[in-house]
């Protein structure tokens, strides 16, 4: 709760940075925003979902999370349209969106609120009532120790990383495809420098609406309707899995089949399935940790190493841009490389789920199909 007040007064402060309200101009106020803007995006959904795996427990959170991740793809969908059109009425400027922001932002502290007072309703598993009074820090070792002490911790943390570092390194890889094949189709106007680049701004802004578009709008179908039945039929193994092999096939059409059109339908595949259904799978896996995990090694996993990944498909680019020069296949057939990884690690990470709740005697039960 206090985070996001927290958040909220910095977005306050944030639009009184804007050119003209206290001085002229601040300096590096856009990079300060842009840095907690990635941090606040990741940081108040991290603590979202610590607090629902809590609240719910790994019985029912079976059974919700998928419903509950209809609603965050839902948010996406009508808060970038509300965004949009905000925009365009001459009554509200860029700057006044942090403060339209803040509305949403207060709800959704408010109904966080109201539900950690009220519980839950019916009759929770022993399990889940006895892990609400869990200390949330009890040894105070701090996170890191935390999630190198176990195994299962260890393998999320690293999945989430490899993940982080795939998709980033794919959407560096589709941009530099979509600018080499768009100025193929441009290149009668190489002749007029200032039309060529204008013309290639407009037809990639194009091209990134249209791909956006169609990720949000799949997204949302994908975890409204299809989420909730890979998990019913074939479990957490499936879920954990779809992803990276529809990364594998996305990634090895690109590599031998580099038709823009194809890249467009193999790349809206991917992001669509990363943001519902492997979404969903990486929230679901703690379920059944401790509270001690929940609140302190699930934010920094969802944090800092989604960040680290980030930062290494940086470095990727970098180093196959200034020291040892890469073509995008080579860039693809590194990114291949990851996603056999990727698949290892949610191999083993499927094996650790199966103990840790063998372990922790969780025992979900099977998922009525009314609750879909």
């Amino acid at each position: 709760m206090r985070v996001g007040v927290s958040f909220g007064v910095l977005l306050i402060l944030f639009w009184m940075t804007q050119p003209g309200m206290l001085i002229a101009r601040v300096p590096y106020a856009g990079v300060a925003f842009y840095l907690f803007v990635g941090i606040f995006s990741v940081t108040l959904v991290a603590q979202f979902w610590s607090f629902t795996s809590d609240i719910y427990g790994p019985e029912r959170g079976r059974r919700l999370f998928p419903l509950v991740a209809v609603g965050a793809a839902l948010g996406a969908v009508v808060g970038s349209w509300i965004g949009e059109s905000l925009v365009k009425l001459t009554l509200f400027e860029a700057f006044d969106l942090m403060l339209v922001a803040l509305i949403p932002l207060g709800a959704a502290l408010a109904l966080v609120a109201w539900t950690d007072r009220r519980g839950t309703y019916g009759s929770p598993s022993d399990w889940t009532t006895s892990r609400w009074k869990e200390p949330a820090a009890p040894h105070n070792e701090g996170p890191f120790a935390l999630i190198f002490r176990h195994h299962y911790l260890t393998a999320t943390a690293m999945m989430i990383l490899v993940f982080s570092w795939i998709v980033a390194s794919g959407d560096n890889i589709l941009f530099a495809i979509v600018q080499e094949s768009l100025a193929e189709d441009l290149v009668a106007f190489r002749g007029d420098p200032a039309v060529f680049q204008e013309m290639l701004k407009d037809a990639t802004t194009a091209f990134y609406g249209d791909l956006y578009f169609w990720v949000n709008l799949v997204g949302l179908i994908l975890q409204a309707f299809i989420v909730s039945r890979i998990l019913r039929f074939g479990g957490m193994q499936a879920l954990l899995l779809t992803t990276p092999i529809v990364s594998l096939a996305a990634y090895a059409s690109m590599a031998f089949a580099p038709i823009l059109g194809l890249i467009k339908i193999m790349k809206v595949a991917e992001n669509s399935s990363a943001y519902s259904i492997n979404n969903t799978a990486r929230h679901m896996l703690w379920l059944p940790t401790t509270k001690e995990m929940l609140y302190q090694a699930k934010p920094t996993v969802d944090t800092l190493f989604v960040r680290l990944g980030d930062g290494l498909a940086a470095l990727t680019i970098l180093i196959g841009t200034r020291l040892v020069p890469l073509d995008n296949t080579a860039f693809l057939a590194i990114n291949i490389v990851l996603v056999f990884v990727w698949i290892g690690l949610t191999l083993f990470l499927v094996r650790e789920h199966r103990r840790w709740v063998r372990d922790r005697a969780v025992d979900p039960p099977a998922v009525p199909s009314e609750a879909y």
